[in-house]
Parts: C-alpha cells; sequence; structure tokens
C-alpha cells in the first residue's frame, strides 16, 4: 500500500479573484470544498493545506487538517507549481503526494476515490488529470484529430487531452530527484493520465468562471431537479 498524503495548494493574495480561497461560494469558503472532499478520502493527518497565509492556516487547522506554512517567495505571482511542490516535498515523507486543487470546487469524491485507486495500480512516476475533448482541433494549422477530407460524428472523433490540474500525483522520490538534476518535475519519469468529467474540472481563475462554478455547484447541490420539456399543443 502506498503512503499517499493530499496537499491542497492556496494563497491568500490571489490577483482576478481577489481572496477567493476564504470568499464564500454558494455556501461555505472556496478553500473549504477540497479540505471536507480530501477528508472523505484520507485520515486527516494525511490532509494538508500548503499556504502563506496564517489566515488559511487557520482554516486548514479548525477544520482538523495540517497547516504547511510555505515561505512568503513561494506565493508570489512568479512562484511556481514545481517551486512550492519541492519545498513541501522536501520536508513531508511519503510516497505519493497528491494535489487537490480548491479552483475545482466541483470534484467528487467518487471521482477522488477513483483517482487514488487508479494511483495505487499505475507505476506512473506522475498522475495529471485530463479532459477529453471530442472536438476537431488544430495546432499550428495543422489538424491533429480529424481529416480534411471528410465530415465525421464529434462523437467518433479522437478525443483530445487537455490537463486540467484539478488533481495531480507525483511519487515524492522521482519527484525531488528531477528537480535536484534542474529538470522538471512537474512532468517527470512515468506519465500517466486520468480522465475526469468536464463540470469537475471546472477552475476558477475569473469572476466569470466564479460565476459559472457557483450556477454547477447549486445544480450539483439539488437533489429534486428533474428536467422539462417543450412540447407543442
Amino acid at each position: 500500500m502506498k503512503e499517499v498524503i493530499f496537499m491542497i495548494p492556496a494563497r491568500l493574495g490571489s490577483k482576478r479573484v481577489p481572496k477567493k480561497n476564504i470568499r464564500v461560494l454558494v455556501d461555505k469558503p472556496l478553500l473549504q470544498y477540497p479540505i471536507d472532499l480530501c477528508k472523505k478520502v484520507l485520515p486527516s493527518e494525511n490532509i494538508y493545506v500548503n499556504s502563506e497565509s496564517e489566515v488559511l492556516g487557520q482554516l486548514a487547522l479548525a477544520s482538523g487538517v495540517k497547516f504547511h506554512k510555505r515561505p512568503e517567495e513561494l506565493s508570489t505571482d512568479t512562484a511556481t507549481n514545481q517551486d512550492f511542490t519541492r519545498e513541501f516535498l522536501e520536508v513531508n515523507p511519503c510516497d505519493f503526494v497528491v494535489m487537490v486543487n480548491p479552483t475545482s470546487p466541483l470534484l467528487t469524491e467518487t471521482t477522488l476515490r477513483n483517482f487514488i485507486e487508479f494511483l495505487e495500480a499505475t507505476d506512473a512516476d506522475t498522475v495529471m488529470s485530463t479532459v477529453d475533448e471530442r472536438a476537431e482541433c488544430f495546432y499550428e494549422d495543422k489538424n491533429l484529430n480529424f481529416s480534411l477530407s471528410e465530415k465525421i460524428n464529434s462523437q467518433d472523433l479522437e478525443p483530445v487531452r487537455k490537463i486540467v490540474w484539478a488533481i495531480t500525483a507525483w511519487r515524492r522520490e522521482s519527484f525531488l530527484k528531477a528537480c535536484n538534476r534542474g529538470e522538471c518535475g512537474v512532468f517527470n519519469g512515468t506519465l500517466r493520465y486520468f480522465s475526469i468529467p468536464k463540470d469537475e474540472a471546472c477552475d476558477i481563475d475569473t469572476e466569470e468562471d466564479w460565476k459559472i462554478a457557483e450556477a454547477l455547484v447549486r445544480a450539483q447541490q439539488s437533489k429534486s431537479f428533474v428536467p422539462t420539456y417543450w412540447s407543442p399543443k
């Protein structure tokens, strides 16, 4: 059995949506969503909020999970995912760290459990969450997944995988070794991909994203929603 810990990265000083991690989304702060989710899957002692902010640390501790206080310089706009993950892993032993992003509040327990099961069964050093897009795609004006000689239905297209960062896992040992060699730890070693539902990949970076997430959370929480249809008289 692999030793897995959850890391929830959170800054207080977000720019496009100010203080979004403590802003209430429908009925609780944004940061509370991944905390509550992770507690359904792993024990609280395996869950860390990684932040520079004492305020976010207080929220973490009040929720019964651990607080890893990162250095201030790792919470600037120029600090990278690799920077703060490396610092975290240097002081928190484990086999794998799973980053659960608070900007994806639609993630479900089923998806996270399936991700962990996939991680347990794979030989990967890195597992990325993806959304499979079945749409005609170009890159540098070249068609990627469809032929220009015929039009086929979208469901018959080969999907293009888009990394969404809602959930990401890294093998601690290989991540740190890659960083110490001056290589990219984020994409290190053997990569595997785990597809998640498109709505759960919702990523809050702007006010527009916030409004969309709010509507999706309300829809997800509604237990009595029944679709209605127009019909001719």
